[in-house]
């Protein structure tokens, strides 16, 4: 599967996120008794009124104004990717992002794998391939698996069987699931030395309580004959 499309479209969600400021209105608002209006720019106003002989009155009003608001634009929209009807294995993936600067999306098709295979290996099995069709489900590392949990290791090079498993054992590194395998011996080893290490301490304290009751043997006969030679020459002494 292609990862770069979902990389780049990240990179670009990050970048939008981190440069882009939100949209501020240029104007200010004055609400009075019940009336809402924005004044910008500048705002003068003169007003004369003389009263002479003629009634005469004179007014001037100058107001200036300056509109700036920025908006956000429209809502980004994610293309549609369809399966459509067709006999294929392939999802449709699109996404889109919007800020109030710029907004982008966009889509593409996925391949499902394992929905592939299960077609390749249905189409060879009803062409009597039974052991092509077994191979095929073998490129799974979980169908690999449980073939050589249940003893039916998958095929390798024409061969099935024990002389499968023989292959399988000495190119290892052809598995697909090569990484797991690895770790699961790498587990198993350790267990092993671990069961190892006790039993040889297991071994070497039975061995040293042999050693102990031996020598405890030994010195009890040894007492036992001293005790016996003592009888002996009482006995002797006793004769002359």
């Amino acid at each position: 599967m292609n990862y770069y499309f979902t990389g780049a479209l990240i990179i670009m969600m990050l970048f939008l996120a981190f440069c882009v400021r939100p949209a501020q209105a240029g104007s200010t608002q004055t609400n009075t008794s019940g009336s809402n209006t924005a004044i910008e720019g500048g705002y003068t106003s003169t007003a004369t009124t003389t009263y002479q002989s003629g009634s005469e009155s004179t007014s001037t009003t100058n107001n200036t104004t300056n509109s700036d608001i920025k908006s956000a634009p429209p809502t980004a929209g994610a293309p549609s990717y369809n399966t459509m009807t067709q006999d294929v294995c392939a999802v449709g993936v699109s996404a889109g992002i919007q800020t109030f600067g710029i907004g982008l999306s966009g889509g593409k098709h996925v391949i499902d794998e394992n929905c592939e295979r299960l077609k390749l290996a249905r189409i060879l099995n009803d062409f009597g391939m039974k052991v092509a069709a077994v191979a095929i489900l073998c490129q799974d590392e979980r169908v690999f698996e449980s073939m050589i949990h249940a003893g039916t290791p998958c095929p390798i090079d024409g061969h099935i069987g024990k002389e499968a498993k023989k292959l399988w054992a000495k190119y290892d590194n052809e598995r697909p699931d090569y990484d797991l395998y690895i770790k699961r011996m790498k587990a198993r080893k350790d267990k092993e030395e671990k069961i190892a290490k006790e039993a040889a301490l297991v071994e070497k304290k039975r061995i040293e309580e042999e050693t102990k009751m031996t020598k405890e043997f030994e010195k009890a006969d040894r007492e036992a004959a001293k005790d016996k030679i003592k009888k002996e020459l009482k006995n002797l002494k006793k004769v002359r």
